[in-house]
C-alpha cells in the first residue's frame, strides 16, 4: 500500500502531518521529497517588483525605445 504523507523534519525525527494508517511497528521505504515553503503574505505588484529591480536608463528611455532596442536612427519626419 502506497500513502502519501507530508511531515515535519525536526532534525532527528520525522512527524507526520496526519496519522498513518500503520500498526506499530510495521516496517516502511521513505522516500524524501523537499517541498519548498509556501510564500507568506501578499504576491508583489507589477509596479513593486519593477522597483525592486532599481533599473537605471535615460532619461528618454521611453520615448526613444525602439532606438535603445533595435539601434535605429530615429527622424521626425517618419
Amino acid at each position: 500500500m502506497i500513502q502519501t504523507v507530508d511531515a515535519l523534519f525536526d532534525g532527528n525525527i520525522l512527524h507526520p502531518e496526519v496519522p498513518l494508517n500503520l500498526k506499530a511497528g510495521t516496517r516502511v521505504r521513505i522516500i524524501v521529497e523537499t517541498v519548498l515553503p509556501e510564500t507568506s503574505g501578499k504576491p508583489k505588484s507589477f509596479l513593486q517588483t519593477a522597483k525592486s529591480l532599481a533599473l537605471e536608463g535615460s532619461p528618454d528611455w521611453s520615448v526613444n525605445l525602439d532606438q535603445y532596442l533595435y539601434g535605429e536612427s530615429i527622424s521626425s519626419n517618419d
